[in-house]
């Protein structure tokens, strides 16, 4: 399986590296206010454009990511300390009320 990962590895960066060797014409970028960058490479473009892309993507992630953490911490609490009243255990002191369970966050 590990060699087949690899592989597939090999042959996407063969393709992302012939793909950037056929577009290496240079190109004008325009911005805004009629600023304009000379002879950039169209794969640098091509680059830039898809790093920024990636970043927004990441970024639009976190919100999800770090309530989805929560909940799971929460959620192992209310494992440990179901295990512990099965058991027979003493149960835990009862942790504080989390602030999410009150109000609950606004999805974005």
């Amino acid at each position: 399986m590990r060699y087949l990962v690899w592989a597939l590895r090999l042959l996407v960066f063969v393709a992302v590296l012939m793909f950037a060797l056929k577009n290496t014409e240079p190109v004008a970028v325009k911005f805004y206010a009629d600023y304009v960058v000379q002879n950039v490479p169209l794969i640098v473009v091509m680059l830039a454009a898809f790093v920024v892309g990636a970043l927004f993507g990441l970024l639009l992630s976190v919100p999800a990511t770090m309530r989805r953490r929560r909940e799971a911490i929460r959620l192992r609490r209310e494992v440990d300390r179901l295990q512990a009243q099965v058991n027979g255990g003493p149960a835990p002191a009862p942790a504080t009320v989390a602030p999410e369970s009150v109000a609950p966050m606004s999805p974005l």
